[in-house]
């Protein structure tokens, strides 16, 4: 399974949105420009994000996007499917030879078991330094 850019960048607006919950819409520019991603690209993405009930939008001067749900009851798995599809390893799986078949069966179950237990807000906090990491020893 490869993760386009759609999925890849869908997840970075979603964590972006998240990391501001609560603070009100968020333009997609100012998330394109602290990325520096295309916002172009990035607008293409949002229609099915806001279709499926993930983010919503605020028309306006101080409009943007927002979660339409909180970062923890959003996981990675649901945007991936919303901008890739389903969640597929192997193509064809019928044709496969069946202890092959049992393997890509396990891979692609423990592929969706990560996706869908990794919430937007442990993808918020998974890039925070921690408090143990601030600490410094000497010897």
């Amino acid at each position: 399974m490869k993760i386009s850019t759609k999925g890849r960048y869908g997840l970075t607006i979603v964590v972006e949105l998240g990391r501001k919950y609560g603070e009100g819409p968020v333009p997609l520019r100012k998330i394109a420009e602290e990325q520096e991603l295309s916002e172009a690209y990035l607008e293409q993405l949002i229609p099915p994000l806001r279709n499926s009930g993930i983010v919503k939008s605020v028309r306006g001067a101080y409009g943007g996007y927002m979660l339409a749900k909180q970062p923890t009851e959003i996981t990675a798995g649901d945007v991936i499917r919303i901008l890739e599809g389903p969640i597929q390893l192997v193509e064809g799986l019928e044709e496969s030879d069946v202890p092959q078949q049992e393997l890509w069966k396990r891979m692609g179950e423990a592929v969706r078991a990560v996706l869908d237990t990794t919430t937007i807000q442990d993808l918020m906090e998974s890039g925070q330094p921690s408090e143990r990491d601030s600490y410094m020893f000497y010897i």
